[in-house]
């Protein structure tokens, strides 16, 4: 997961934009925080550099002010992202994990993996909209998993949920899984600030497709052109490219739709929802939080990028 820190945006945006990192991101040094960001915790495992910090609830203007941020790779790129302050404790983000939620309702049945899961902040809030959907998680670092435990209340979700949710340690892509057994998947993998050169390969996506059930379908965050690596040659925008065709490759000809606002894109398999009937239906079927973003979808044209 790869999400730079924002730029000040309207609350009516329905992801709100990436700042693009400093060229220095591209170097394997870490990159301090900014002035609003209070580091509360720092731990280094043999996979990450991990760092939690919050973000100051007097940030004038941040659209981010009160939230507790996952920080992982030199960049600092956002990986997970809650609000522990909220009195309402609404589990939306104003970020890519708000679309991720609006995939239950397209489902053959209501279960989803979740690779990549970082500290949860997926799956907090489909556990939250979705009261039969069971979710299971893989997460490469238990170093990031202890720290979601101990900082963004996963101890309690896990509780919360223990009929529902079950977290994983161990590599997504090699994620031991009944063919089919998922009515979808989330794939959220990035590492050093740039999402997974396995995601470029046509293979990786037959592979994983096996996981999901006949009519299942799965959402992919592409990073952009916003997503800095730390190494060179992993340009955001030339990687979203890559792991776009490859994915269109593996599913076939207009069976990805795509979603961009400012340069972070969402891709999703399966037949687009693009019919009146057929975007009505799903939005009927959402919270009304979510419902704008059912009109941004549209079907992946290579030619373009998107």
């Amino acid at each position: 997961m790869a999400l730079p820190v924002p730029n000040p945006l309207p609350s009516n945006s329905p992801i709100l934009r990436p700042r693009c990192a400093a060229a220095a991101a591209r170097t394997p040094s870490v990159q301090p925080l900014p002035d609003e960001l209070q580091l509360v915790a720092d731990v280094r495992s043999p996979h990450n550099h991990i760092r939690v910090a919050d973000v100051s609830q007097r940030a004038a203007g941040h659209p981010l002010a009160g939230a507790r941020l996952l920080l992982l790779d030199g960049s600092g790129n956002i990986h997970s992202l809650s609000f522990p302050r909220r009195a309402h404790h609404c589990p939306l983000t104003a970020t890519y994990f708000n679309a991720f939620a609006t995939l239950p309702p397209l489902l053959p049945r209501p279960s989803l993996a979740v690779l990549g899961f970082g500290a949860g902040s997926a799956a907090r809030a489909l556990l939250h909209f979705y009261p039969d959907l069971s979710v299971h998680g893989w997460e490469l670092d238990s170093a990031v998993l202890a720290v979601a435990r101990d900082f963004f209340g996963l101890t309690e979700l896990e509780k919360d949920h223990a009929a529902r949710l079950f977290v994983h340690v161990g590599d997504a892509l090699a994620a031991e899984a009944p063919p089919g057994g998922f009515g979808g998947a989330l794939v959220d993998l990035f590492a050093n600030g740039s999402v997974l050169p396995k995601l470029q390969e046509v293979d990786t996506w037959r592979r994983l497709s096996g996981m999901v059930a006949p009519e299942g379908r799965m959402m992919v965050n592409c990073g952009g052109g916003c997503v800095e690596a730390e190494e060179e040659g992993r340009d955001g925008e030339a990687v979203k490219d890559a792991t776009l065709r490859a994915m269109a490759t593996a599913f076939g000809k207009g069976m990805v739709s795509v979603m961009d606002v400012d340069e972070s894109w969402v891709a999703m398999t399966g037949p687009p929802v693009t019919a009146p009937e057929e975007a009505a239906a799903w939005k009927a079927r959402l919270p009304p939080e979510l419902r704008n973003f059912v009109d941004v979808w549209r079907p992946y044209n290579n030619k373009s990028g998107g």
